[in-house]
């Protein structure tokens, strides 16, 4: 175990988002999450994954749904 978890702000720079992304990708379950009490932290080789996948695409296309 010689990884070490990535922060919310980490993640942000390491995506070029904001915080308040970082944090509704985490949300909706888009960025896998490992919590530790109140704070959250991402396994980075799970980030890359994600990544490499090519990411997930909104429901409905570009456009974000009212639902």
């Amino acid at each position: 175990m010689d990884e070490r978890l990535l922060t919310v702000p980490e993640v942000a720079d390491y995506l070029q988002v904001s915080k308040a992304r970082v944090y509704e990708l985490m949300r909706e379950g888009t960025i896998p999450v490992v919590r530790l009490g109140r704070q959250l932290r991402v396994n980075p080789a799970l980030l890359q994954k994600l990544i490499d996948a090519g990411g997930v695409a909104l429901a409905g296309g570009w456009k974000r749904r009212a639902d």
